[in-house]
């Protein structure tokens, strides 16, 4: 059996979410074991701009924040459950990145 770690990254924790489960339930209908999904650290990239394009006037900021939520799968399995993994389907904005041990 090979050990593969399941990287997930998005912008969205309800489809990050999605995803997550789906890899579990194909776990479990094939009965490998699984360890996860294990919440990452939050990454915050935050961004202050000046709301006036000229510059002149009063100093007012906006702030934008964009989060980028990771998760984590560890999966023992054989090729027929990895094959089954790799056709779940992904919303283009999920990133996935598979590692084999």
């Amino acid at each position: 059996m090979a050990n593969a770690r399941i990287k997930l990254i998005g912008k969205d924790p309800d489809k990050l979410m999605d995803v997550c489960n789906q890899i579990v339930e194909i776990a479990k209908i094939t009965g490998v074991p699984i360890k996860g999904p294990i919440p990452l650290p939050t990454k915050k990239m935050k961004v202050g701009t000046r709301k006036s394009p000229c510059g002149d006037g009063t100093e007012t900021y906006e702030h934008w924040e964009m989060r980028i939520h990771k998760r984590l799968i560890d999966v023992k399995g054989d090729e027929r459950t990895l094959r089954q993994i790799m056709r779940v389907k992904v919303p283009d904005d999920v990133y996935v990145r598979i590692t084999l041990d």
